[in-house]
Order: C-alpha cells, then structure tokens, then sequence
C-alpha cells in the first residue's frame, strides 16, 4: 500500500517538475528573445570604425557607442583606418581630418575608390570649423561633417539619425512625420492633404530625401535631377528650393552655405 502511495507521488513529483522546467525553457526563451531585440534596437550588430590620433577622445566616444550597443573597432591614423575599414566593413566611419601619415581628407578619397565600402557612411569629426573644411570634406565624398566640441550623448543620437539612412533608398515609399513620398506613384502627400509638385520639384525632394541630413553638393544635385547633358544653371536649383520650400514648409530644406541643400525632419 505505501509503495504505491509513494510510486503515486513520485510520479506527481516528476510531472511536476517537466512541468517547472518547460516554463522555465519558454520563460528563458522569451527572455532571451527580449534582450536580443533590445541590444537590436540599441545598435547590436552594427559597426562603427572610430577614427582619431587622441588616445582620450577614442575612448570616451568608443564607451558611449558600446554601452549602446554598438561594435567598435578604432584606428589612429588613416592608413590604419583604410585596413581596418577593408577589414571589418563597417555601416559608418566616424573620423578626424588632422591625422598623422594619412589625412581624414585623403583617407576618405581612398575609401570613395573602394566598391566595397560603397554603401558605408562617412562621417568627420573635427574641431576645424571653417567653411573651407566642411567643403573639402563634402567634395571627399563625406555624408556629414561634425564640430567639436560635441557631447557623447549628442553624438551618439546623432549617429543613430544617421544610420538609419541606410536601406532606405530601398524603401518606394518615404515617411517622416505627416510627410509621405511615394516614389513609384510620384505623388506627395502632407498631412493628409496631395502637395501638387512638377516633375523636377518631385525628383529634387526625392534624392534630398533619399538620404536625410547628407549635404548634396550642387554638382551632384544638377548631374543627378537634369543630368549631364542638360545645361542650366545653378540658379536653378535654388529656384525649385524655394517652389518646395513654400508648398512644403519652410522647415525641411536647409542650405549649407558653399556647399549645397540638405533635408531634416526634426519629427
């Protein structure tokens, strides 16, 4: 008789725990799914090349990007920077243009050259704030130019709004905000309401907006919207800025001066 009541028990016992440990499984799976997804949203797996001869400023900007996230790899100089840059293929190279043996500026001429690192983001990072800096970077082939001093959380969101460019020239429609660009029906809507663009004002916002916050410079502008073999002049483009500026906003468009036209969507 107590054999079976223990035999009863014993089998009660061994449900019961199947039952504990498949709960704690699906609980540890959710869990893990949780903390995957989160280190995504971070910027788990995406790759940052950091670039800078100061021992200081590499490694306060490299803590700030890990603790997001962010895969890290630091270079000193631009030679450096070229292989590590071949190496590890990263969506963004964060970079210095006073730098000993290779230049920021002739480090990333040499990274425009390479198919490789075709899709990846340039970014300079210099305490250089003069007009001709910023110009020489952007003819380089740069996507954004930064000043120093910046604060690491600046930086870091900064970052962010930049990396999310990348795929987005996939996407055949673009939102931000109450703005709405739908590529293959050239059509623009805003708040609701259809914004009535001509064919060049559409095909303008559309390659500012292929890549928000990246400065295109006017030459790039005129070859890629009236092509090489049209001939008009620069005057034009800041006509068709205004048209766009007075149906959509004053908002959204902005100049560099020297340089070119930009979009930003602060929403």
């Amino acid at each position: 008789m107590y054999a079976k009541y223990f035999l009863f028990f014993t089998q009660r016992l061994i449900l019961w725990r199947n039952d504990y440990l498949a709960r704690f499984r699906s609980w540890a799976f959710l869990l893990n799914i949780a903390m995957v997804l989160d280190k995504r949203m971070k910027g788990e797996n995406l790759k940052l090349l950091l670039v800078d001869d100061e021992p200081d400023i590499l490694e306060i900007i490299t803590y700030n990007l890990e603790k997001e996230g962010f895969a890290v790899h630091t270079a000193k100089n631009g030679r450096e920077a070229l292989k590590k840059a071949l190496k590890y293929r990263p969506q963004l190279i964060l970079m210095d243009i006073m730098m000993p043996e290779m230049d920021g500026i002739e480090t990333c001429e040499q990274i425009r050259r390479r198919k490789e690192l075709a899709d990846t983001l340039v970014v300079f990072l210099s305490a250089r704030g003069e007009d001709f800096s910023q110009m020489a970077a952007f003819d380089a082939g740069g996507d954004d130019y930064i000043t120093k001093p910046i604060k690491p959380k600046v930086l870091v969101k900064k970052i962010k709004a930049l990396l999310k460019r990348i795929g987005r020239e996939d996407n055949a429609s673009l939102e931000f905000g109450n703005l709405i660009i739908d590529r293959e029906r050239y059509t623009v809507t805003q708040d609701g309401q259809t914004i009535a663009l001509c064919r060049k004002e559409l095909e303008l916002l559309t390659l500012l907006t292929s890549k928000p916050e990246k400065v295109f410079r006017r030459d790039e502008i005129l070859e890629k919207v009236w092509g090489k073999e049209v001939v008009v002049g620069s005057r034009t483009i800041d006509v068709h800025i205004r048209k766009l500026r007075k149906k959509l906003g004053s908002g959204l468009l902005y100049t560099v001066k020297g340089v070119g036209y930009k979009f930003e969507s602060k929403l």
